[in-house]
């Protein structure tokens, strides 16, 4: 008995969808997993929940960094990661402190988000208006950095940038 044309038809084309949402899935998940090397550049601090392997920049890269001289004298002396809002976001607490011989306002801190097999990694910035005085320091205590992935575990924040005041 043979096979019509129209019976291959009928065979033919759940076959094409189904392979065709194989490639996409298949596609979607390469495109997540690719590393997001942005970060790399902007975080001078390592604490101790990264290793030291996850920071890769290029000495161009760390030339486009503002002044890093003044902020070197600059960090973050502890930090601490908990979610709210149904686990979407990211509730940050950390102290900075200030060693320079003058006040320093207008921080910029920019905090890395990862899931524990790496795949996962959300960015969020932030600016904060307060003074930190000079050679002191100064708590910020569960502070909303914004939404990040759900998978997220591990964060990882750095002062990007600061102003005198």
């Amino acid at each position: 008995m043979a096979i019509k044309p129209d019976q291959r038809i009928i065979v033919a084309i759940p076959a094409i969808l189904i392979a065709a949402i194989a490639v996409w899935l298949l596609y979607t998940t390469f495109a997540e997993t690719e590393p997001d090397l942005s970060l790399n550049a902007a975080i001078t601090n390592t604490p101790e929940n990264f290793d030291d392997r996850d920071i890769a920049a290029s000495p161009r890269q760390l030339a486009s960094l503002p002044d890093a001289a003044e902020l070197s004298r600059l960090r973050l002396s502890r930090q601490s990661f908990r979610r709210g809002g149904l686990g979407s976001q990211a509730l940050m607490t950390f102290t900075i402190r200030n060693a320079n011989a003058y006040d320093v306002k207008d921080l910029e801190i920019l905090c890395a988000f990862r899931s524990k097999d790496g795949r996962y990694t959300t960015e969020r910035r932030r600016v904060f208006d307060d003074t930190v005085g000079m050679k002191s320091r100064k708590a910020f205590p569960t502070t909303l950095m914004g939404f990040v992935n759900i998978k997220a575990t591990k964060a990882r924040c750095a002062v990007v940038t600061a102003s005198r005041a």
